[in-house]
């Protein structure tokens, strides 16, 4: 890979093993994953449940570590960096949507949009503004000051999705974020991350067991027996 081609990559993951404790046995999940992501590609990771498509994204995250392998986040080896360090960069250069949305549920939508702004040490004010232009963009500026419980479920993905993007991170990774939805309102989140993606310019690497949204993406791979193909 050249200078120029590494600099274009937001994420690079290589020879990325892990192995569960099942009982007596261990279960290698991932097998030696490569995976290399550039600046605005969206990219669709399908197969089925129990492939480790979740664990998979959870080590690009640095929500866990690899038992071998590499992860470099905007350039940055996951590997070299301690809790605080790790948690910075995340913060500033990754944006996670979860199946489950995890919003805070004493805290209104707006709220829970600027926390990651609030973490990252922007003012109320400066986390507000921003919180409240992607409220907006995800189409829920009538809802801003209702509370999660308020919301259907289609509603708090975009919310959840509205945080992710909070911080303008250079990466997004989403978990099955329509797994739970109906498949109208999935496909209309699946839509939206794709048009956030192309207009903000950012890389989007999305787990999904549906192959209909996956191929709204530039590029579909698949987790099987541990490699990704």
């Amino acid at each position: 890979m050249t200078t120029s081609e590494q600099q274009d990559m937001v994420l690079t993951a290589s020879g990325l093993v892990k192995t569960w404790q099942q009982g007596q046995r261990q279960v290698e999940v991932l097998r030696g994953v490569n995976l290399a992501v550039k600046r605005g590609e969206k990219i669709a990771i399908v197969g089925v449940s129990g492939s480790g498509k979740s664990t998979l994204l959870h080590l690009l995250a640095g929500l866990d570590k690899p038992d071998a392998g590499s992860i470099r986040l905007a350039g940055v080896e996951l590997a070299n960096l301690n809790v605080n360090a790790l948690g910075k960069l995340r913060n500033r250069h990754l944006g996670f949507v979860y199946q489950f949305h995890h919003l805070l549920p004493e805290f209104t939508a707006l709220e829970n949009v600027a926390l990651p702004l609030r973490i990252a040490g922007h003012d109320w004010r400066h986390a507000n503004a921003r919180a409240g232009q992607l409220v907006d963009r995800v189409g829920l500026a009538d809802r801003a000051s209702f509370m999660p419980g308020q919301l259907s479920g289609g509603e708090r993905q975009r919310v959840a999705i509205a945080r992710a993007l909070a911080n303008s991170p250079d990466l997004v990774l989403a978990d099955e974020p329509t797994g739970n939805l109906d498949e109208q309102t999935a496909l209309q989140i699946h839509e939206l991350v794709v048009e956030l993606a192309s207009d903000l310019g950012l890389a989007f690497v999305m787990v999904t067991h549906n192959r209909q949204l996956a191929s709204l993406m530039d590029r579909q791979l698949q987790l099987h027996g541990g490699i990704l193909e």
